[in-house]
């Protein structure tokens, strides 16, 4: 059983076979480019209208609570600048087996994650096309699972349901697949295969014109506010408030926010390729998230400021949308948002594309998936066939998965690994500040956890006493998994309130687990199903595969 948690030491050494090329400045863009791209240019429009203009709150709540963990995630950075990201800090201090679950669960993060972000790049060029009088037949620019889907639950979107009417058949099967995702999927693997420094190159360029753009949108959008839309009238009790779905339906949208935060860590794992990365990965990780959640929270007054929140229903496309015909009616701003849009998306497919790579490169070192996956091309200098690995795994399911069923599957194992990752951290034993090192403040939370969460409990009970008042009233299906949730939310961060007093814990790590927690309590019964699924085929694989080949079982580890 021992064998199970056995930890891996890492060497400091900065040697790798991967080319040092990014600077500081470009690890924010790397930032940059992976948080601002399908969050805001596409699950922005579906988190708008399941929450109503307080899903500001919300993205205040994801900005909190991942900028902790981005300093979790500095400070591992800064003790182990190596690829591999939250796999690789979990082996470092929870052991074997929970590093194993961490890789197993980026591997849903980053590959799954760019399937969303295929589906959404296609929405966008496709709309961009019909702009500029070219047509892609609807059949050949959707998955099939969502054409099948609108017509079972007759769905009022016309596109789907077109698809599915003019579908030529083979044999049983309607021929229905997102032409436009498989082709942009396998040229970003290309691109991915070639180079770290023709990468890094184009997504510095794409992003100056993505921000250009979203700063043009906020001061144009500022002179078609309307305020009173930010206190939209809420269709059952007639009431007037900033959450019309109340605080169920802001927390409903964590899905679709979190999603717009996902990409920092995919920083961590560029590790290999950074100069200096103790110094530059960690300022690089928290001046990117302090810019997009600011960038963030002007874009989403803009948007519910300009458009009702009920109109965004369906919206693949909200920042054009808010500009067009029976909004704003600004056609040359609609023109300008559709073209960048491709462009901002294609940035966070290329990050999250050079992700998972490495993750795989990192676990098959340790001997826990087969060598092949480290393989570095002798002259590109980049983790070749795992690359190309990658490029199969997001592009072979997306002719048969749908955006909303990755967009949850995805969140939920990336706040799963956030969580351990703060976990982890105060677990790692004290170190003495290195001069042009990152080190994680220690600030004693022996008193301050316990009277924060405490007295946030108190503070959230006296704005909203109902809520505790029906805790157990599971009349209502949706409102009764949240409050499980958070019965359980409570519980367990109670018992990390005596562990803090009586360990001493850290206070900024335990704040950052205790907010990735909270957003955990968004998931549904159905999102915890098919991750416990995932998890299932992980740890089948670990004991078949990587139990038995870890180098762990070896005398003689050579650290990486």
């Amino acid at each position: 059983m021992s064998k199970l948690f056995r930890r891996k030491p890492y060497s400091t050494s900065n040697r790798t076979p991967l080319n040092r090329v990014l600077g500081l400045w470009d690890i924010v863009f790397f930032g940059i480019a992976a948080i601002i791209g399908a969050g805001s240019f596409s699950s922005l429009g579906e988190a708008i209208f399941r929450a109503g203009p307080g899903v500001i709150i919300l993205y205040i709540i994801c900005g909190f609570a991942c900028a902790f963990t981005a300093l979790c995630y500095a400070e591992f950075a800064s003790r182990i600048p190596t690829a591999g990201s939250a796999y690789t800090y979990a082996y470092a201090s929870f052991g074997e087996l929970i590093a194993w679950i961490i890789g197993w669960a980026l591997i849903m993060e980053y590959s799954f994650g760019n399937i969303y972000v295929a589906f959404s790049w296609s929405n966008y060029f496709t709309s961009f096309l019909d702009r500029i009088g070219w047509h892609i037949p609807d059949n050949l620019t959707c998955s099939y699972s969502e054409a099948y889907k609108a017509v079972l639950h007759h769905s009022a979107n016309a596109k789907l349901l077109n698809a599915w009417k003019i579908a030529p058949v083979i044999g049983n099967f309607k021929l229905i697949l997102d032409l436009p995702a498989l082709v942009i999927n396998g040229l970003i693997t290309w691109l991915c295969y070639i180079g770290i420094k023709e990468s890094k190159n184009f997504n510095n360029l794409l992003v100056i014109v993505k921000l250009a753009v979203i700063i043009l949108v906020i001061f144009i959008g500022i002179a078609y506010v309307n305020t009173g839309n930010w206190f939209p009238t809420n269709p059952h009790t007639k009431i007037q408030s900033f959450m019309p779905n109340g605080f169920v339906g802001v927390m409903s949208a964590v899905s679709g926010v979190f999603f717009a935060y996902i990409g920092f860590d995919a920083l961590s794992i560029l590790a290999e390729e950074t100069k200096n990365p103790q110094k530059n990965l960690p300022k690089g990780m928290i001046i990117s998230l302090i810019l997009c959640t600011i960038i963030y929270i002007f874009l989403t007054l803009i948007l519910t400021g300009m458009v009702d929140y009920t109109k965004f229903d369906g919206i693949g496309d909200p920042l054009s949308f808010i500009f067009a015909k029976e909004n704003a009616n600004l056609p040359w701003m609609e023109f300008i948002v559709s073209f960048v849009a491709v462009i901002a998306i294609t940035t966070v497919l290329l990050v999250f594309q050079m992700g998972q790579p490495r993750i795989w490169m990192a676990m098959s070192r340790d001997g826990l998936l087969p060598q092949k996956f480290q393989q570095i091309h002798p002259k590109r200098k980049t983790p070749s066939f795992a690359t190309i690995i990658t490029g199969i795994v997001v592009g072979v399911p997306i002719l048969f998965t749908d955006k909303t069923f990755i967009l949850d599957f995805t969140s939920i194992g990336t706040i799963f690994a956030f969580a351990l990752v703060c976990g982890g951290v105060m677990l790692m034993p004290k170190r003495e500040k290195i001069k042009g090192k990152f080190s994680l403040p220690y600030i004693n939370g022996k008193y301050a956890f316990p009277i924060i969460f405490i007295g946030g409990l108190i503070t959230f009970y006296l704005w909203i006493p109902h809520f505790f008042n029906t805790l157990l009233d599971w009349s209502d299906q949706k409102e009764g998994e949240f409050r499980i949730s958070i019965f359980f939310f409570i519980v367990i961060n109670l018992i990390l309130c005596v562990l803090a007093f009586v360990k001493n814990l850290s206070l900024i790590p335990l704040i950052g687990l205790c907010s990735c927690l909270y957003l955990l309590t968004g998931m549904n019964h159905e999102n915890w199903y098919w991750f416990g699924i995932w998890f299932l085929i992980g740890i089948i694989i670990y004991f078949v595969y990587g139990y038995r080949n870890s180098k762990m079982n070896k005398k003689h580890e050579q650290l990486v």
